[in-house]
């Protein structure tokens, strides 16, 4: 591993200010400096391997478990909500919690459902294609994500706005604004917590060869699951499966924006779009930064971390840590050391399958269809800390093959 920084070297961030970017240059610059920065919420990992070692040490925890409690939030359905969901649980219970919803994300699943994808995003991209501009997030992106996400729970793709809408304001209790946010979090997740409801009923009645009715069967059965877990279950596998897709999409043609050979090449050959994907959320992943916490005093490199120390892993610094993956810029044809985009060790994302085989399927249409894109104005975006992406997206482009 990297050297030891003296004190006066360490640099500090203030990673609750709205303005702070994981990818900025100052991070990127701290990163050469050191391999950790102090912050107001306890240490952040800059280079890739220190982060690929704590990802797996059993030393730690998941640390977002506080995350709302560190912002005053210490009841109410926010606070509930997340002591309940897998990313803050421990032990025997994530492992059981776990094992329930593998099936509902296997890549056995998602592959059977590539046919499906392939159609919904021509048929998505016909709607705008021939304008030669459109507004990409909720052209496109949202009603991807959010389409396929219905399909997976079987549930009416008439309704997926509403799913987008609800996980686009659940999705801001992953960032910096959580207590500003709080109000519309929390009505986000009444109307989430409602379609739970509403979909156990209807499995009750009616049991599917889907997860739902696996869920359901799960509580009612032998009582694997509490009414509560079942619900926050629910809740968290139609956010946590359609917000970052979505989100990652708005990232990936943002990067692509300022590529274009990447873009042509992607349209040439769309057989490289797996590695594609990968390179993508490398450069820009919509989860920025993975949390753990010491559940023991421990010494990394030099570093003595109390126990009860917040360390947040962050992705983009240590997914492009020359250290690790050499100087080369943005390249799709380059195969590279894994990335952190997805987190890993007990906590790996859950959904990992599906962001990679949607956004597979997606890209090269999207580079066949929509030539030479540009970004139209300004976009509107999230801050780049905890879960981020463009909130709008218009774009202008040349229409290419509809075939």
């Amino acid at each position: 591993m990297g050297g030891m920084a003296t004190t006066s070297e360490v640099p500090y961030f203030d990673v609750s200010d709205s303005d702070f970017s994981v990818s900025s240059a100052e991070v990127r610059a701290a990163r050469e400096r050191s391999w950790y920065a102090r912050t107001n919420f306890g240490i952040a990992v800059l280079r890739y391997e220190q982060t690929g070692a704590l990802l797996k040490d059993r030393r730690l925890r998941q640390g977002s478990f506080a995350w709302p409690e560190q912002h005053g939030i210490t009841e109410g359905l926010l606070h509930r909500w997340w002591s309940q969901i897998m990313l803050s649980v421990e032990g025997d219970d994530h492992r059981r919690l776990r094992r329930l919803a593998n099936p509902a994300f296997s890549r056995a699943l998602m592959e059977d459902m590539v046919p499906g994808f392939r159609v919904l995003a021509g048929e998505l991209i016909d709607a705008f294609a021939e304008r030669g501009r459109g507004e990409f997030m909720s052209e496109f992106a949202e009603p991807y994500s959010a389409r396929v996400l219905c399909r997976l729970v079987g549930l009416d793709e008439a309704r997926w706005r509403d799913l987008s809408h609800w996980s686009t304001d659940i999705g801001l209790a992953f960032g910096v604004t959580i207590a500003r946010d709080r109000d519309r979090i929390e009505a986000g997740l009444r109307n989430m917590y409602g379609l739970a409801d509403e979909l156990i009923a209807e499995r009750r009645a009616a049991p599917g060869p889907d997860v739902i009715t696996a869920l359901v069967q799960a509580h009612d059965g032998d009582g694997r699951l509490t009414h509560e877990e079942l619900e926050a279950m629910i809740t968290l596998i139609v956010f946590g499966g359609m917000d970052t897709t979505k989100n990652q999409l708005g990232l990936a043609m943002q990067l692509f924006v300022e590529h274009p050979g990447q873009w042509d090449l992607l349209a040439r050959e769309p057989g490289i779009a797996p590695q594609a994907v990968e390179e993508v959320i490398r450069w820009n992943p919509t989860v920025v930064w993975t949390t753990r916490r010491a559940i023991e005093d421990l010494t990394i490199d030099g570093l003595d971390i109390p126990e009860g120390t917040t360390i947040h892993l962050l992705s983009p610094p240590a997914n492009t840590d020359p250290l690790a993956v050499g100087d080369a810029p943005f390249d799709i044809t380059v195969e590279r050391r894994a990335h952190f985009g997805f987190g890993g060790g007990a906590h790996h994302c859950l959904g990992h399958w599906l962001a990679r085989i949607d956004m597979r399927e997606a890209l090269p249409i999207l580079a066949r269809r929509l030539r030479r894109p540009r970004i139209e104005g300004a976009p509107v975006l999230r801050p780049v800390s905890g879960v981020t992406g463009p909130v709008e997206l218009p774009i202008t482009f040349d229409p290419g093959e509809d075939t």
